[in-house]
């Protein structure tokens, strides 16, 4: 669980449903045609602009910002080194038991490659395409809950004519104001709300794991060329910790 994702969230709901208890209360903030308005034509206007297979998964990726995989470089470097290390004293073939329970598909599937005999530039070239891929994916996913936002805030424009126009087709009806101008400002603040603390901020995290996991990728992609060139364990590990900030490289030969 990432816990920023989630204390930023509550934060701001908390704040804001506080804002409004000390004023009016939080009743005169819930409007049903409003929420059908925004919620529901936004969400209409996803499945216009993305395809059936991107909405299936599109609460899955929704929980990706708040428990998304983990990357743990350090511990990724070691398990390379490991490897390496075992390549030299065994050679590489000596790898493939091991591999049978690696979890890191992409991991195992370069390292199989190189195992089968491969020649460096298909596994760089083959490895290369799949990091692109996969951050294209990735990508499509966030631009998903990005245009939700914007989607949102359209929907909170539409509802604010459609509140107006009724508030002016209604000025002879001095009960009827009030709800058509409800429906005319609630709309724009529910499209706000969506577009400001859940489409926007959840593609940003999205496009924030996709760098972290493009990153782990690379650096794997580095430690399976050096297994298959024999690179001394030593000058390996100093190639990856460069994949980390400096304050973060601890070599495990030290």
């Amino acid at each position: 669980m990432d816990m920023a994702t989630v204390i930023g969230l509550t934060m701001t709901y908390i704040f804001l449903l506080s804002a409004m208890a000390l004023g009016v209360g939080i009743g005169p903030y819930i409007d049903i045609p409003s929420v059908l308005i925004v919620v529901g034509g936004s969400i209409g206007a996803l499945f216009i602009g993305f395809t059936m297979d991107h909405m299936k998964k599109m609460f899955g990726i929704f929980k990706i910002a708040f428990k998304p995989p983990k990357q743990d470089l350090h511990g990724m470097i070691a398990k390379l080194i490991d490897f390496a290390i075992t390549a030299r004293k065994e050679g590489i073939l000596s790898l493939e038991g091991p591999l049978q329970n690696e979890e890191n598909d992409f991991l195992r599937n370069g390292l199989m490659m190189a195992i089968d005999g491969q020649e460096p530039d298909f596994i760089r070239d083959m490895l290369d395409i799949e990091i692109e891929q996969m951050s294209v994916r990735h990508k499509g996913y966030a631009a998903m809950f990005d245009m939700w936002a914007n989607f949102a805030g359209a929907m909170g424009m539409i509802g604010t004519l459609i509140g107006l126009v009724a508030m002016l087709l209604n000025m002879s009806d001095p009960s009827a104001i009030g709800p058509a101008m409800a429906v005319a400002l609630l709309t724009t603040l529910y499209g706000s709300l969506i577009g400001n603390t859940l489409g926007t901020p959840i593609a940003t995290i999205l496009s924030v794991r996709n760098d972290e996991e493009v990153l782990q990728n690379q650096l794997i992609l580095e430690g399976i060329m050096s297994i298959q060139a024999g690179d001394n364990p030593r000058n390996m590990e100093s190639k990856l910790l460069s994949f980390l900030p400096p304050s973060d490289r601890k070599s495990q030969f030290d």
